[in-house]
């Protein structure tokens, strides 16, 4: 979660790893739903949630591709706060109501999403945003 700050701070910053820390990312929330979905029982409604972000986050990748014919990668600070969040979100659930825990994380990546298709549509650079 701290790479990209380490190699702004180094000065070892490269396109292979933002790419690489863009990939790490994907797999990352994919193996967490892979794994968090199937024993944890939520609501209909959340997972409703779960798939309108998935929505939206595929419509900015489309977005972002049809726009500059390549694949844009926001790393913001509210994508951060959402990756903080669902590696947390876990730790949690001893202690936190699942239908709460669930809310705050979706909230996060809801934000995130939105400001993710707000960067990308108004083609901002990626350096003013990290």
């Amino acid at each position: 979660m701290v790479d990209g700050a380490v190699a702004r701070r180094t000065g070892t910053v490269s396109e292979f790893g933002s790419r690489l820390d863009t990939v790490a990312d994907i797999v990352f929330v994919a193996v967490c739903l892979m794994k968090l979905l199937p024993v944890l029982h939520f609501s209909v409604w959340i997972y409703i949630w779960i798939g309108i972000i998935v929505f939206i986050k595929v419509v900015n990748i489309a977005a972002g591709f049809f726009s500059q014919k390549e694949f844009i990668s926001v790393h913001s600070i509210m994508n951060k706060v959402t990756g903080v969040l669902l590696f947390v979100f876990p730790l949690t659930l001893a202690f936190i109501d699942l239908r709460y825990s669930a809310v705050v994380v979706c909230v996060a990546a809801t934000a995130a999403a939105i400001q993710e298709g707000y960067i990308i549509r108004k083609d901002t650079s990626m350096e003013d945003i990290v």
